[in-house]
């Protein structure tokens, strides 16, 4: 792969494999990022009536950064998009079962357990491999309908969306594959994602990886690399997370938030005096600041999500 020219300096707090694997994806997020730009219809943007204090409207230096995971979505998508796979006969049931294992240990946990993940992710690469990316790209479409659409948090789409009302790009950042999360991405009218980056030959996966997923450190090298590529100031830009295993990309920006976060990123984040927000028990912020648009999503609930979403869709 030839070296990203436009890449910053930084720390070197991350290995070798983590800086390829966030340069790789920030390339590819790039990438098709340009395309859904190309393909969405012109609107005509309607005059806001108030500015909110967060985010700031207009702010083109600022962008915001998801987690998907559990932050976005409930559960894994890296699981849902197994059962996906599995209904079309891409692997045999005994499969399926250790995807609903690593799930469950996911759901129940709270935490992403680095064992679980490297498993699914040797399960993933070999269940694609031969397969053609424009092939995967159409059935995660497809899945995204399936398993994907009625387990987006409203509340986190909701503070998403007040990015995106202020002018400002969101980009997902997540360890599943960057299709998958592109397909995500586009369906919720996101500007793209960031994901791990799948080796491919003429269109063609070899069942290798560019890097190491997209995890922990490889995270915040992909935010560092994407930011210096499109001239955002980071301390102007917003991250999400549900898991202290990205602390290094929430400690990039100026405005980190912990959505339904786990015990370590918790404690974390109270320490810091990082914002708090769990959609999953229906809890009030533990501080001030979070964007209104938040309040909106967690007060209307599954209703208008569902609406918004079942319109979007159609």
């Amino acid at each position: 792969m030839a070296a990203l020219g436009w890449l910053t300096p930084r720390r070197r707090s991350a290995t070798a494999r983590s800086v390829l694997a966030g340069e790789a994806s920030a390339e590819a997020a790039r990438k098709s990022s340009q395309e859904l730009e190309d393909l969405a219809p012109e609107t005509t943007p309607e005059t806001a009536v108030e500015e909110p204090e967060f985010p700031v409207l207009g702010d083109d230096k600022a962008a915001a950064f998801f987690d998907l995971d559990n932050t976005v979505m409930q559960g894994a998508a890296l699981f849902h998009f197994g059962r996906g796979l599995h209904k079309r006969k891409f692997f045999e049931t005994r499969d399926l079962a250790r995807f609903a294992w690593q799930q469950a240990w996911f759901r129940l946990a709270g935490v992403e357990d680095p064992e679980h993940m490297q498993e699914a992710r040797d399960s993933a690469l070999s269940i694609v491999k031969g397969h053609r990316v424009s092939e995967l790209m159409s059935i995660g479409e497809e899945i995204y309908d399936e398993y994907m659409a009625e387990r987006i948090w409203p509340g986190t789409r909701a503070l998403a969306e007040a990015h995106l009302d202020a002018g400002q790009k969101v980009w997902l950042v997540t360890a599943a594959p960057v299709e998958i999360a592109t397909v995500i991405a586009r369906r919720l009218g996101l500007t793209g994602a960031l994901g791990t980056v799948a080796e491919s030959v003429d269109g063609v996966y070899t069942g290798k990886l560019v890097g190491e997923p997209l995890h922990g450190p490889a995270k915040a090298e992909a935010v560092r690399a994407l930011a210096a590529a499109e001239g955002l100031d980071l301390g102007r830009c917003a991250a999400y997370s549900d898991s202290h295993n990205d602390i290094p990309m929430l400690s990039l920006v100026g405005h980190p938030y912990a959505i339904n976060p786990d015990t370590k990123l918790r404690k974390h984040a109270r320490n810091l005096d990082w914002r708090l927000r769990d959609y999953r028990t229906g809890r009030k912020a533990a501080k001030v600041g979070i964007p209104a648009a938040a309040g909106v999503g967690a007060v209307a609930g599954g209703t208008a999500a569902a609406i918004a979403l079942h319109r979007r869709r159609r």
